[in-house]
């Protein structure tokens, strides 16, 4: 008789606890609902790339320090390139949207609890003197200094949204107004994400993304056809060879083993 018995390897699904989409958990889809479960999976896509940088820069051997360094800045300018999304077009228009500039105060100040740490860890790897000089230990001390406040900020600014859907001037639920504004959303967030980046950012999004989360319920999404998703996920495979070993999923966006944990005992 064969018996298994589950991996004690470390994924990346800590030390960044996954966020529930708000989808998930209720069964509405609303305008902020959809919006802040949509925002959700961004989120935890950003949660793996962090989590898949913590558990490997320890092990990672010399010959795959300069893989492994871009495979990190390209995190740290998803993150940045989100958050700028966030200050300079989504909050702003949401804002608009309901005649309220109060509802996103509290995310902003956020947003100032972690950059600096962000802007230390994008320090640290853009000046070493060369990719043998890098340290996983040094990294993950950087990390670990504003781990908590990324965290903290990520799933409140979800709270934040998904309870939009009780505000006095939103949309009334199945109007052509709400339809009208949840396209322009999504047209918007995709727009942001293929701008920050078609052959970095967003195959970085991607090879993070685990389509079998939440039992599957996010494998359609986000709407890329077949075979534009396939085209920037090799051409991303083409331009940076050996990034996305690093990933938490593979080209069809399942889960794997971390590449450098791989052969621990």
């Amino acid at each position: 008789m064969t018996t298994t018995t589950a991996s004690t390897k470390p994924w990346a699904d800590t030390p960044l606890a996954l966020i529930p989409t708000p989808i998930y958990l209720t069964k509405k889809h609303d305008l902020f609902t959809a919006g802040a479960s949509h925002m959700c999976m961004v989120h935890n896509s950003i949660f793996r790339g962090y989590n898949s940088i913590y558990h490997q820069a320890p092990h990672v051997i010399e010959e795959d320090k300069a893989a492994f360094i871009g495979y990190c800045l390209t995190w740290d300018k998803f993150l940045k390139s989100h958050t700028d999304n966030e200050d300079i077009s989504l909050f702003p228009r949401t804002e608009e949207l309901l005649g309220d500039k109060t509802i996103f105060l509290e995310s902003h100040k956020e947003h100032d609890t972690f950059m600096p740490g962000l802007a230390k860890f994008h320090e640290y790897l853009t000046t070493l003197p060369s990719p043998n000089h890098f340290s996983g230990p040094k990294l993950i001390e950087i990390m670990v200094s504003f781990q908590d406040t990324l965290e903290a900020h990520m799933r409140s600014e979800i709270t934040t949204i998904a309870n939009l859907s009780t505000h006095a001037n939103t949309p009334q639920a199945g109007s052509q107004k709400e339809k009208d504004t949840q396209a322009e959303f999504d047209k918007r967030e995709g727009e942001k994400i293929r701008e920050a980046g078609m052959t970095d950012v967003m195959p970085f999004f991607l090879f993070n993304f685990d389509c079998e989360y939440e039992d599957g319920l996010w494998k359609d999404w986000p709407p890329i056809p077949g075979p534009v998703r396939w085209g920037l996920i090799n051409v991303a495979k083409v331009l940076h060879p050996g990034w996305w070993k690093f990933a938490s999923c593979d080209g069809a966006r399942r889960r794997r083993e971390l590449y450098a944990v791989a052969g621990l005992k």
